[in-house]
This record gives C-alpha cells, sequence and structure tokens, in this order.
C-alpha cells in the first residue's frame, strides 16, 4: 500500500494550519506583549491550556462543538451539506486549537524581547505604528517568527488524540500518519509502522536542533 495519500494529507494539515495559525497569532502575540489589560492572563491561561490539558479532553469538546446537534455544526451541515466531524475541514479546526500555544508562545516572547525603548525613538523620527512594526519588531523578532512556524507546523504533524477524537480514522479523508502507525500496529503491520515512526521520529530530532539552533543565536525559548 502507498503511503503516500497518508503523508500528502498530513503535510496539507500542517501547512494549513500553520499557516492560519501564523497570520493569527502575529497581532494575537503583539496584544499580548505589549498590553497592561487585566484580562491578559486569562488569556495567556486560555492561549496555553493545550499544552497541558489532555488531547482526548479537547478532542471531546471539539466533537461535540462541531457535532451536526450543535449551532456551528448545524450552520456548516446545511450550508456545505457536510459534518464538521469526520472531515478534514473538522482537522483543521481542531488542529488550530491544540496547536494555538505553539505559534503564540514563541512570538510573544520574541516582541517582548524587542526595547520599547527603540520603538519609541522610531516613532519619535516620524514613523507610524505600522511602519515600527515592520521595519524594527519584525526583523528584531524575525527568529521567533520562525520558531512559531516550525513548531506549529512541527506539532500539527505529531497530532494523535485531538485528530482520532475528532476525525475518526478515514482514509484519504482523515487519516493522517499518526493515525496510519495506529491502525498499522493494530493490525501488526510493523514494517509500515517503523517506516512511519522512523521518519516522524527525525522529522521531530531536526525540529528541535533547529528551534534550540536559533535560541542558542540569540532566538526565542518557549516559554
Amino acid at each position: 500500500m502507498s503511503l503516500w495519500p497518508v503523508i500528502s494529507l498530513t503535510l496539507q494539515l500542517a501547512a494549513i494550519t500553520t499557516i492560519i495559525l501564523m497570520a493569527f497569532a502575529i497581532p494575537f502575540a503583539w496584544w499580548l506583549a505589549r498590553t497592561r489589560a487585566r484580562i491578559r492572563p486569562l488569556l495567556e491561561a486560555v492561549t496555553s491550556l493545550p499544552l497541558v490539558l489532555p488531547p482526548t479532553v479537547l478532542g471531546f469538546y471539539l466533537l461535540i462543538l462541531m457535532s451536526p446537534d450543535s449551532p456551528l455544526g448545524a450552520l456548516w451541515l446545511s450550508a456545505t451539506g457536510e459534518t464538521l466531524t469526520f472531515s478534514f475541514t473538522g482537522l483543521v479546526i481542531a488542529s488550530l486549537f491544540y496547536s494555538l500555544p505553539f505559534a503564540v508562545q514563541p512570538l510573544q516572547t520574541a516582541f517582548m524581547a524587542v526595547p520599547q525603548t527603540t520603538i519609541d525613538t522610531a516613532r519619535t523620527l516620524g514613523a507610524t505604528s505600522r511602519d515600527a512594526f515592520f521595519s524594527i519588531t519584525m526583523p528584531l523578532a524575525r527568529r521567533g517568527f520562525l520558531t512559531a512556524a516550525v513548531l506549529t507546523f512541527a506539532h500539527t504533524i505529531g497530532e494523535f488524540g485531538v485528530i482520532l477524537m475528532v476525525g475518526g480514522n478515514i482514509p484519504g479523508r482523515t487519516r493522517v500518519i499518526s493515525i496510519e502507525i495506529f491502525t498499522a500496529v493494530e493490525t501488526l503491520d510493523y514494517a509500515t509502522a517503523h517506516v512511519l515512526s522512523a521518519g516522524l521520529l527525525v522529522f521531530s530530532f531536526l525540529v528541535l536542533t533547529v528551534v534550540y539552533a536559533l535560541n542558542r543565536n540569540g532566538g526565542t525559548r518557549i516559554g
């Protein structure tokens, strides 16, 4: 059996999740890094929940949220004729929640490391807030951007519990690498399990090596 459909689906899921999360995480992390609002600790706690919450718990509540009996699930079903649960779209939504801290935290740490005095100086020289962000903040926080993107992509590829709860195990639709490994072990297909597991092991090792290399060279650490 060809493993390419499984690998391709996993890469698509990771790429889409990373792009969407980075688009959301950049302004959100910037706000968290600069705001003094009292709600900030609450939002940081919510953002970090996937780090400590069992994936099955998060997956269970997402399954309820996206079921055809829920307002969101019913709206999606009436608009598309398909359910959010046990679909690729459902996997994307679940991945956005599960990988959220891996996008937000490195960016927030990187933004907090940018001296406010540097930004203020740029403003006094005539730079707008937008100019200061793109010309000052982004270059100084570039390693945080790379770390966030790499960790989000890698974490999405390794998802299992949330994916299984929300998407099940449907070939060509929701069967990603982690689910394929689980299926291979269940059917005693250890050869396939070894190939995919070894691939994820090497990939994870390379990702961590890149992240730690960035941190050692002045990047941002995951808080």
